[in-house]
């Protein structure tokens, strides 16, 4: 239903771009055998899938890898709906046609009719019409968006145009952060402003400017069914969710956070597709996908799957992923994925086996290299981030060759924060460490205490939070200073690190609260004119500069005890700078602590600009509950 379309001054372009793409497969793992059409007559050469233009745009090509069926044809608004037949390829896996008298300024809707019954739209459109969701959509959000062709035909619709709008790139070169230092700020565009849509975002980029982020992290923004979603229920791959504005729009917001050094990464979704995808339609069996369609399972192979699952050891699977991912690189100048259930690109069959789905799976390792050295034989500094949770030896293997993964301390900085050290020492904070995880790459593990799948600190903290005498971590402000303390061991610690969208100001929504775990939540901006909210963002920010602008953040050579109720990290850095982070997480005085300075001399809070004169290494003292402070030898550059 998503539709690529070709301007024809890049079209040699793209083709090249798209030529270390190896074409469609005769025959898939699926598939069965394909006979072919000994009076087949392939597509012309240059012509890719879905349209291409030609003449100007007053012809177009239509091309699609259907293989098995016994008829296609194209109807749309250029015949009047009625079918105009396609050719079959001599392998009989691609049928196309080419469209002549075309109005290059006009926007065209079509679909493909296949074995005479079934419409669908084209799986490389870029723009989609929905008679259900369209209308729901405000025209402040997509301004002019065209009417579906109701009364013509039925269905989700895909369209081209040629003389579309084109965006003008403005930032060209835009040097991305280098992992080690890398602050990612995941945000749903739904959620993030009441208008969910990315002009208003563009308009409020100085927020993250003055909150010191380098990366946001959008959550799935290609085309997804209905409109009012987390947008993990993907149906087209080529074109951005209308619900959030035009591609022009997205395009804009994304050159406008280079500008302002912000990269962007665009969390995807290729281990499934919803029953709306025209590639689920194409091959079904009633219930789900038939045997022998070329990219889907009939029955998914993992415990966590949704949707319908794709098969990732399919050559046509891999061709269709390695076009998406070239397409949003260098149409959108994206600057890394991360990518959704990755440990769901398997044919291992682990069924409702949670722990064993997690073991070392070699076919699985495979399948991440090969889409890791394909995106990296594109752009070398792109970000692969992969949502993992597999065992350490396949996670450090895939570290191994620059990718990251996802690394989950929501459970141990909850327990942390609420002051809770359960059995099993559950407040433990080691695994911020990448030596925790036996990783040999410093930099490969994208450690967070929230993210979309996990409750809220701070509403742990008002519903379950710990209390000693009048020290009761319920309490709004007490909770903040423990949201503190918490982004003071996050981001002191070395290695990349991530935050879910208004942690900084001490969100305390709960994830299932106002109709549930996908419903709206809105963002109370309110809450940045409330003083301790407001000074728990300063801390962020504070924080995360001192970690960005401090090689020291990024030093081999710490230590850390993080299992007990006093905490600390030590970080000694190659340039002289040292850092002394400590923290009671307790909720009673911690007596006798001694903190172990590697230097004697005079030692600087970064946070509140006091210091202490340390006369001996072994420097006693003690702690209030929640008390801590981030010491340097040396004031941190801000």
């Amino acid at each position: 239903m998503m539709k690529r379309y070709f301007l024809l001054l890049i079209s040699v372009v793209l083709v090249t771009l798209l030529s270390s793409c190896s074409k469609e497969p005769k025959n898939t793992g699926n598939s069965g055998n394909v006979t072919g059409n000994s009076n087949g007559v392939d597509p012309p050469a240059g012509s890719n899938d879905g349209v291409t233009f030609i003449n100007g745009g007053k012809s177009v090509i239509f091309n699609l890898y259907a293989p098995k069926k016994k008829s296609a044809a194209v109807i749309g608004e250029f015949n009047s709906w009625t079918p105009t037949a396609m050719k079959n390829s001599v392998d009989g896996t691609r049928w196309w046609v080419q469209i002549d008298n075309l109005d290059p300024t006009k926007e065209y809707a079509y679909q493909y009719l296949l074995d005479g019954t079934l419409k669908v739209a084209d799986p490389y459109t870029e723009k989609v019409l929905d008679p259900d969701n369209d209308k729901y959509i405000d025209a402040s959000i997509y301004p002019n968006l065209k009417s579906y062709p109701t009364g013509s035909t039925t269905g989700i619709v895909s369209t081209f145009w040629y003389s579309q709008p084109t965006y003008t790139w403005q930032v060209s070169n835009f040097k991305r952060p280098d992992p080690k230092n890398l602050v990612v700020y995941e945000l749903l565009v739904r959620d993030f402003v009441a208008t969910h849509s990315y002009k208003t975002i563009k308009d409020t980029l100085n927020y993250f400017v003055n909150l010191g982020v380098n990366a946001i992290e959008l959550m799935p923004v290609s085309e997804f069914e209905g409109n009012d979603s987390w947008g993990y229920n993907p149906n087209f791959y080529f074109a951005p969710d209308k619900y959030y504005g035009t591609k022009n729009d997205l395009k804009e917001l994304i050159d406008a956070c280079h500008a302002k050094g912000i990269a962007v990464i665009q969390d995807i979704v290729l281990n499934h597709s919803f029953g709306s995808s025209p590639m689920v339609q194409m091959y079904w069996n009633g219930t789900a996908p038939s045997a022998d369609n070329p990219w889907y399972n009939t029955v998914p192979t993992h415990p966590y799957n949704v949707g319908f699952q794709f098969n990732h050891e399919s050559a046509a699977t891999k061709y269709f992923v390695k076009n998406v991912l070239k397409w949003w690189m260098t149409e959108y100048h994206i600057d890394g994925f991360r990518f959704d259930l990755a440990k769901g690109f398997t044919q291992f069959n682990s069924g409702s086996d949670v722990a064993l789905w997690g073991q070392y799976d070699a076919s699985r390792v495979a399948i991440w290299k090969d889409y890791n050295n394909f995106m990296m034989n594109i752009d070398p500094r792109f970000y692969v981030i992969l949502e993992d949770f597999a065992s350490n030896q396949e996670e450090n293997e895939l570290a191994g060759q620059g990718m990251m993964t996802w690394a989950n301390l929501a459970g141990n900085g909850e327990q942390a924060a609420m002051s809770y050290n359960d059995a099993g020492g559950s407040w433990d904070l080691s695994g911020l460490f990448y030596t925790t995880w036996n990783f040999t790459n410093p930099n490969a593990l994208v450690t967070y205490f929230e993210s979309h799948d996990e409750e809220r600190v701070q509403y742990k903290n008002e519903q379950y939070g710990n209390s000693s005498g009048s020290y009761n971590i319920k309490d709004l402000a007490t909770g903040l200073k423990r949201c503190e303390m918490n982004a003071a061991f996050l981001f002191g610690s070395p290695g990349p690190r991530m935050f879910w969208e208004f942690g900084e100001r001490g969100y305390d929504i709960g994830i299932n609260d106002l109709g549930g775990r996908l419903s709206d939540k809105p963002p109370h901006w309110e809450y940045m004119s409330d003083a301790n909210r407001h000074y728990l963002y300063q801390v962020y920010s504070r924080l995360i500069r001192m970690k960005i602008n401090n090689p020291v953040f990024t030093t081999s050579n710490f230590t850390y005890s993080t299992s007990g109720a006093y905490k600390f990290i030590q970080l000694l850095g190659s340039d002289g700078t040292d850092v002394e982070i400590v923290g009671n997480f307790g909720v009673s005085l911690a007596t006798n602590i001694t903190i172990n300075f590697p230097a004697i001399g005079t030692w600087v809070d970064n946070l509140d600009g006091s210091s202490v004169n340390v006369t001996n290494t072994a420097y006693q003292t003690t702690l209030a509950p929640g008390e801590y402070h981030v010491y340097s030898n040396s004031p941190l550059k801000l």
